[in-house]
């Protein structure tokens, strides 16, 4: 090699330190190398979102990158698995070896124990929730501890009242013709011969005729019989026994999985306070009252009725009872809703179906389901606090709009149009509704009332299981026995003797 080459490739080399060099000592001394620098290339700052429901997953990676174009945050997602959820987290926000969750997916029941592990921090974005016309009371109670905000309300689960809309209309139809036999069409029967047909043969008619073949005048009238039939309360629906008969292939009026507590707790949520509205206030306990004891002995009475053990149901069984157009009338949760609606894709689901509220028990005795919200967390040991408030309120806003159509999760942010005019019902029902409480200490309570209601169901004292479970729970928190008051149980008959042999012959 000669001269001139040895000098160019000296001069190469030291050019080659200096910009070695320069890039060390802006990488060494920078306070965040991890995030702001990789050796040649700046490199963005990342977060980190974890998450168990593997449903969200294209949606989330899909919002990623959207976000990422708008901010140039990068977002990286991962789907973990439920099984000790926090203690994962904990674990990877305190260890050297792998990346800290930014912002995580929890239920709102585990936001004290988030919180209290330095876990979750309240959030940035106070503005944004405060805001009525986008979040209800019920998303920010759910969301609220000890006074604070410390998690966007995401999306959420509650229950309502499913009902097969075709059975109704059919029983609609023929209370119509039965009383108006004016309405017969034309084609199948005249007027006069309806009116002196047999109670055979004006059955045999009414079964040949639909309701497009009514006028307008009787199809109206059909309509609004068929609203009517939606029962306001359970008495309605047992009711319902006494004055129609039943379609057919039709085995159950109404049958729900009396098993689970999420579509039981309905019976007594007027009536329970376990932690006031956002559910982290240990002064705030009433289990055991008069209305708790008159919600479950009317339980009870409905156990009588459908002579249904406990262990028989289940909520799959019920929803295939459903599809098979066996059921008028259950309690299912949201996700009955795409069930239903891909069955129908399918050809599987010959039945229109409609939504409506939780029936109360009757006239006096009010009802309220319960409600568990997701959220999103920003993690206490977050480095990037402030771009995981961002990626989260992002997520509960702006891109909530398409969450139930990609998802099947219902976004608890408001004034968002559905394809399915039934999940504004679950919307509604939502803020009505009962947030689970927080606290660590009442943890166990929805095992706990889940085994009274099953007791309850079998025949066990009303009046005594619900007694034993506040005393349970008041004992937890306070840390010393506790003793409540005996009350006197209230007299609670749904039906009248006569009614309940009558509805007893349809179960």
């Amino acid at each position: 090699m000669n001269f001139k080459k040895r000098l160019t490739s000296v001069v190469f080399v030291i050019a080659f330190l200096v910009v070695v060099g320069t890039v060390g000592f802006i990488f060494m001394n920078n306070e965040d190398n991890s995030d702001e620098y990789d050796f040649w290339t700046t490199r963005k700052e990342t977060i980190q979102l974890w998450y168990t429901d593997d449903a969200l997953t294209d949606y989330l990676n899909n919002k990623a990158v959207a976000f990422y174009e708008d901010t140039d945050i990068r977002v990286e997602t991962k789907l973990v698995s439920g099984l000790e959820y926090l203690e994962n987290i904990n674990k990877a926000s305190i260890s050297d070896e792998e990346a800290t969750p930014d912002v995580y997916i929890i239920t709102n029941d585990s936001l004290e124990k988030a919180y209290l592990a330095g876990l979750a921090t309240n959030v940035q974005n106070t503005e944004l929730l405060a805001d009525a016309a986008k979040f209800s009371d019920t998303a920010r109670n759910a969301v609220t501890y000890n006074d604070s905000i410390v998690g966007y309300p995401f999306y959420f689960e509650t229950s309502a009242l499913l009902y097969n809309k075709t059975h109704l209309e059919r029983m609609a139809l023929e209370a119509v013709l039965n009383e108006y036999p004016e309405y017969y069409p034309a084609s199948e029967v005249t007027s006069a011969e309806a009116a002196t047909n047999s109670e055979e043969q004006e059955e045999q008619d009414i079964s040949s005729v639909t309701v497009s073949m009514l006028s307008e005048e009787a199809q109206a009238l059909v309509s609004a019989t068929q609203q009517g039939l939606v029962p306001d309360s359970v008495v309605d629906i047992l009711n319902f026994a006494d004055l129609y008969s039943a379609p057919q292939n039709v085995e159950y009026f109404f049958r729900w999985d009396v098993s689970d507590i999420f579509y039981n707790y309905f019976f007594v949520g007027n009536y329970i306070n376990v932690g006031g509205a956002a559910g982290d206030d240990k002064d705030q306990i009433d289990i055991y009252n008069a209305g708790s004891i008159a919600s479950l002995l009317a339980f009870q009475e409905l156990g009588r009725f459908f002579s249904v053990e406990e262990e028989e149901t289940s909520y799959a069984d019920i929803m295939q009872e459903f599809l098979e157009g066996k059921t008028i009338f259950t309690i299912a949760t949201s996700d009955a809703l795409q069930l239903l609606e891909n069955a129908k894709a399918e050809g599987t689901f010959a039945y229109e179906y409609g939504v409506a509220a939780l029936p109360n028990i009757n006239d006096e005795m009010d009802t309220k389901g319960m409600s568990v919200t997701n959220a999103l967390v920003v993690n206490g040991y977050s480095a990037h606090k402030e771009a995981a408030n961002r990626f989260a309120a992002y997520l509960a806003d702006e891109a909530s709009s398409d969450l139930y159509s990609k998802t099947g999760k219902i976004p608890v942010r408001l004034q968002i149009e559905y394809d399915n005019a039934n999940m504004a019902v679950y919307v509604k029902n939502y803020e009505k509704s009962v947030p689970m409480p927080k606290m660590i200490e009442t943890s166990n309570f929805w095992v706990e009332l889940e085994i009274c209601f099953a007791k309850v169901w079998g025949g066990e004292d009303a009046n005594e299981e619900i007694r034993a479970l506040s005393e349970q729970i008041k004992t937890q928190l306070t840390g010393e026995p506790y003793i409540e008051e005996v009350l006197a149980s209230p007299e609670v008959q749904l039906l009248s003797a006569e009614e309940s042999m009558d509805t007893a012959e349809y179960e």
